[in-house]
């Protein structure tokens, strides 16, 4: 399977792995959706190269419980709705909030970390201390 070209990191910042750029992906797939008002699957589809396991993995599974994911994050971002915060951050918080759920083999501070950077990289000046404050509250809901 090709792979697709890495986005160019900021000097300073950690070295890619997989994971991450699955991560990122997921969250441009996922903003693409919301933006065209498609599903995340439809998203997936369109691609022109097949997305890996993982970037597959983190789209379908915010698909399949984004309601729930939507209500915990809702009830835990202080003085925010879910459609006033930005997208990015929305869209952070649900590939995280899924990873908390679904992928228990995911220690949790490599969960924050990776949503915090995320956040960091494509959206506001805050929205890492949001991303983390709201995630933070979401780990005794979502991790069981």
């Amino acid at each position: 399977m090709a792979r697709r070209p890495r986005t160019p990191r900021p000097a300073g910042e950690r070295v890619d792995d997989d994971r991450t750029d699955a991560r990122e992906r997921a969250l441009i797939l996922l903003y693409e959706a919301e933006t065209k008002g498609v599903s995340p699957s439809d998203a997936l589809a369109a691609q022109v190269l097949e997305p890996d396991e993982l970037t597959r993995l983190l789209v379908t599974g915010v698909e399949q419980h984004r309601e729930r994911l939507d209500d915990v994050i809702g009830a835990n971002a202080r003085g925010w709705t879910l459609d006033r915060m930005p997208l990015i951050d929305r869209n952070v918080l649900r590939i995280a909030g899924f990873e908390l759920l679904g992928r228990p083999d995911v220690p949790v501070a490599v969960v924050l970390d990776e949503a915090v950077q995320l956040a960091k990289r494509f959206s506001t000046d805050d929205s890492g201390r949001f991303v983390n404050g709201v995630l933070s509250a979401l780990v005794p809901l979502l991790r069981t």
